[in-house]
């Protein structure tokens, strides 16, 4: 039962006697036995570092000792944590202690030191950490280390949780003691929420123009099939309602039989059907054979346009048409997808 204590320190006696180098941390109160080959393959900083001391032993002839890499501005217990992770050359489950105790100086050390996995590592652990009370503190670190993942989750936090952040200390010493750092966050934080802003207002507009797509099939199953109310000329409506029968056709369907009873010029709800007939006009590639009404009318007024010119006017029908196209086609898409993957079930 003793044998392996024995072992053991023989083989960390035996590793320590084959390094090469000396890892001194700050004020020389702890040197770390390490190889020059470990560091020089995890960091080029520290390869580089490496060359220049052996080269100026070489010239000094100088042969006694081991040469020193000194990591200063650290503790010594983050010194050697970041040696042990450049040797693990991972972050395991076995080093989950260290980054948890000294992610924030490994960080700093990474950076340094040009170590990418171990920098993305470290973000990653801070980040996970992070809170309304520490996000100040961590979000200067992320500048400070150009660490953009960290800086990103950073930012979240603060338009997430502004109003929690305002209380903190951290918050009320940046506003008395860096101004200028109180502004690029509060920059950030209007760039940020503008941008959602502008993905909300995208997402309506594609929204309206799904909704136009739908509106343009249910036009076109309304005038070649029919429905419960309304049907193509010659054949009575459909007696079941269709699948879109509740969210579009119905709608539709109401909307197309006031339009043949209205007769006011200045009716909205017939000025919208208009509309309609007109992007159906656009959209539909056979108007000789459509049976959708004023098709060939409407096709006909929109090439003579062409010809003449584009106006304003003209130049915003074109992008509503394309994004209505645009937006068929992702439906359709999307239709024939889930109607393979339901087949496959």
């Amino acid at each position: 039962m003793c044998e392996a204590p024995r072992l053991r320190c023989d083989a960390v006696d035996a590793a320590a006697a084959a390094a090469d180098v000396d890892v001194v941390t700050t004020r020389g109160r702890r040197r770390i036995p390490a190889h020059s080959n470990v560091l020089a393959t995890a960091s080029p900083v520290l390869g580089s570092i490496l060359e220049r001391r052996l080269q100026k032993d070489r010239e000094s002839g100088k042969k006694a000792g081991r040469p020193v890499v000194r990591i200063r501005g650290v503790t010594d217990d983050a010194a050697a944590a970041f040696v042990r992770l450049l040797y693990a050359g991972r972050c395991g489950d076995g080093e989950e202690d260290d980054m948890e105790k000294h992610a924030v100086q490994v960080l700093v050390l990474a950076h340094a030191y040009q170590v990418p996995w171990l920098k993305r590592a470290c973000e990653g652990a801070i980040g996970a950490r992070l809170t309304a009370d520490s996000v100040v503190d961590v979000l200067q670190l992320a500048d400070l280390c150009d660490a953009p993942r960290l800086h990103l989750r950073c930012t979240r936090l603060l338009a997430k949780e502004f109003a929690a952040v305002e209380r903190t200390e951290a918050w009320r010493f940046l506003q008395e003691n860096d101004p200028w750092q109180e502004l690029q966050v509060l920059q950030r934080l209007h760039e940020a929420d503008m941008r959602r802003r502008k993905w909300r207002r995208k997402r309506a507009e594609q929204r309206v123009y799904v909704e136009l797509s739908e509106a343009m099939d249910c036009l076109d199953h309304i005038c070649t099939e029919g429905c419960t109310e309304v049907g193509p000329a010659g054949r009575a409506p459909a007696p079941a309602p269709c699948a879109r029968y509740a969210t579009t056709c119905r709608g539709l369907q109401l909307l197309i039989r006031h339009f043949s009873q209205c007769h006011r010029k200045s009716c909205a709800r017939c000025q919208r059907m208009w509309q309609l007939l007109r992007l159906h006009s656009a959209l539909c590639d056979r108007p000789d054979r459509c049976n959708t009404p004023l098709c060939m009318r409407f096709k006909q007024k929109e090439q003579e346009k062409a010809a003449v010119k584009a106006g304003d006017d003209g130049d915003k029908w074109g992008l509503l048409v394309k994004k209505v196209k645009a937006a068929r086609v992702f439906s359709s898409l999307a239709n024939r997808k889930q109607m393979s993957s339901t087949s496959q079930c």
